[in-house]
């Protein structure tokens, strides 16, 4: 029997959300209440930032529920304790309309950590490149429409299968009114292959957009082949980097890319609603405002009667000042409306950096390699590439959904992402090798 999401939630519990999410394995909707974080406030010692001798695993660092085994984290990373606490206090501030203190974007001395400068240093860019967004594919719908994307079909947009299945959504729906979009196939050894990407590009090659890391098995492209290649065309590169930004180190600047998009909720250790978009410095003067709103305007000064400046009559007077990414990406209430994730969001980056991203990478890399060597042992095919060294690692098996491996990793305990046919496991900072063990004993 094929059940839907809904009816799967409903008969096997809120564990079973990022378990097994139906036919399709699509975690919309889900929220943090369905997966097992859920230790009472106060349960615990004051959580701290990790020091400089920090060792792995991290366990106590997290709330996830005791017995509980979460391979996870490229659905959404659990909180850092130590930032549901700075979430807290930021709560309680705005609660008494007391502000939180100025941001010293350096997470030491006075004030709070700044998630922009934070992001910034993290991935190699400047602060001023680094705009706020709701999401990666917030990030992702602003670029093509500062690019005329949207309603300008002179040229065309290249991307391939194993991008964001939502960004290509995005472009097949604007196919539909007349730009030309050209999708890649992944070859049969589940990459996409640099010269099949080369072949579809042109001289009127707008855009080129790919997943700097995989969703679905983690394929990682080599960035600056694509962006060189791009560039020679005269096309821009957009970079989702929800799968690679925390998980292993990055420089955004060697890659060339042009801009790039993520949300917070998964290797940042963040939650939902509050992401980053880079936009290279260089780019900004040759695009247009994707949206206009007055947080972008630091000079905008409205004229009301009865005290009007002389003159023609103007409303408001405004000037955009220097180009920055928060002033062609950035809209409204944004980061005001989201103070309190904005102070978890700081206290998660500052988390990632004390441990150190590389160091992060080298713990989860033999937990992959375990999984990597056991488990096609009981039927699956490996469908990530042997010697990757990202955040996931997926296999493929037909049926996997309607079988009764959902129900077993329930039962077990055991959280990992299932799709229809195929099973992705993200180990994190939290998980030791039992963790794996636990997983490979329900999958026997």
């Amino acid at each position: 029997m094929t059940m839907n999401r809904r009816e799967l939630l409903t008969g096997l519990g809120g564990f079973a959300a990022t378990t097994a999410l139906g036919p399709h394995g699509r975690p919309d909707a889900i929220t943090r209440g369905d997966l097992p974080f859920a230790a009472p406030p106060g349960s615990a010692a004051p959580a701290e930032l990790p020091g400089p001798q920090a060792t792995f695993p991290r366990k106590a660092d997290f709330s996830i529920e005791d017995g509980y085994t979460y391979i996870n984290a490229a659905y959404t990373h659990p909180i850092p304790r130590v930032s549901v606490d700075a979430a807290h206090r930021a709560a309680d501030l705005r609660g008494a309309l007391r502000p939180t203190p100025p941001p010293s974007g350096r997470g030491g001395g006075s004030g709070t950590p700044n998630p922009r400068a934070l992001f910034a240093e993290l991935i190699n860019a400047k602060p001023t490149e680094i705009a706020y967004v709701s999401s990666t594919s917030a990030g992702e719908n602003l670029v093509v429409r500062a690019l005329g994307l949207d309603h300008r079909f002179d040229g065309n947009v290249v991307t391939d299968g194993l991008h964001f299945e939502g960004a290509i959504m995005h472009l097949l729906e604007l196919k539909k009114r007349g730009l030309d979009v050209r999708v890649v196939k992944p070859t049969t050894d589940f990459r996409v292959d640099l010269k099949d990407l080369e072949r579809a590009m042109d001289r009127k090659t707008k855009l080129v957009e790919v997943s700097s890391a995989a969703m679905y098995n983690g394929f990682q492209h080599d960035l600056k082949a694509v962006a060189d290649l791009a560039h020679a065309h005269g096309a821009y590169v957009y970079a989702d980097i929800v799968h690679t930004a925390g998980a292993e180190p990055f420089d955004v600047k060697a890659t060339g890319i042009d801009f790039a998009s993520c949300s917070s909720f998964k290797w940042l250790m963040g939650d939902f609603g509050l992401g980053f978009l880079y936009a290279r410095e260089e780019v900004l003067p040759k695009i247009q405002r994707p949206v206009v709103g007055y947080y972008q305007a630091p000079n905008l000064d409205a004229n009301y009667p009865p005290h009007l400046p002389p003159g023609d009559y103007k409303p408001v007077d405004y000037s955009w000042g220097a180009p920055t990414a928060a002033s062609y990406f950035e809209m409204g209430t944004l980061t005001g409306s989201t103070e309190v994730n904005v102070a978890l969001l700081a206290s998660s980056l500052a988390y990632v950096k004390a441990l150190g991203v590389a160091n992060i990478q080298a713990h989860r890399l033999p937990l992959i390699r375990r999984l990597q060597q056991e488990v096609p042992r009981f039927g699956f095919t490996p469908v990530t590439q042997a010697n990757a060294t990202g955040g996931n690692v997926s296999f493929a098996k037909a049926g996997l959904a309607s079988s009764d491996l959902p129900k077993r990793l329930i039962a077990a305990k055991v959280n990992v992402r299932l799709g229809r046919d195929w099973m992705r496991l993200s180990p994190s900072v939290y998980n030791d090798m039992a963790d794996i063990e636990r997983f490979l004993e329900a999958l026997a």
